[in-house]
């Protein structure tokens, strides 16, 4: 057995595993994927910021289907870095908060009691690293705790001084 076979095995096992524990499959993932990015698009807060950068929808969700395929059942479909893709996006901690809100609705109205664990698992995970990404993309470094708020998000909403 050669080494990429062997971490074929282990990946397939581990597969297996998540699938049996928990319900979830790639049709699922699509499913929450998809009820997800509905709600997304319909906030007034987060759905602003993914409009102005995505034009065509679909490739954006089979991009996130291989993304949490990869997250949760560890497939290995996506190639990409996800940090770079937000740092630069105008987002701070009420950003991420109200993903991970609209994340946890959908796992709750999609998933099973099992698979929604997982999934809100791994979502808190991420959004907590992507804050850290976006923070010291800005040029902060948020100490254990504290959350990164963006000045340049007020700056813009205030009028100009006369």
């Amino acid at each position: 057995m050669t080494y990429e076979d062997d971490i074929e095995a282990r990946r397939a096992r581990i597969i297996s595993e998540m699938v049996e524990k928990t319900g979830i499959t790639e049709e699922m993932i699509e499913r929450l994927v998809r009820h997800f990015y509905g709600k997304v698009r319909q906030d007034p807060l987060i759905g602003p910021v993914f409009e102005s950068r995505i034009a065509d929808w679909e490739p954006h969700l089979q991009k996130m289907f291989a993304f949490w395929s990869s997250v949760v059942l560890m497939s290995g479909r996506y190639r990409g870095q996800p940090a770079q893709v937000h740092m630069p996006l105008p987002v701070e901690a009420a950003h991420f908060d109200r993903w991970l809100a609209l994340f946890d609705e959908s796992t709750g109205e999609v998933c099973p009691p099992e698979a929604a664990a997982v999934f809100m698992d791994r979502a808190r995970r991420i959004a907590a690293s992507l804050e850290m990404a976006v923070a010291v993309h800005n040029g902060e470094m948020p100490v254990k705790g504290e959350r990164y708020h963006n000045p340049a998000l007020f700056t813009e909403a205030k009028p100009a001084a006369q």
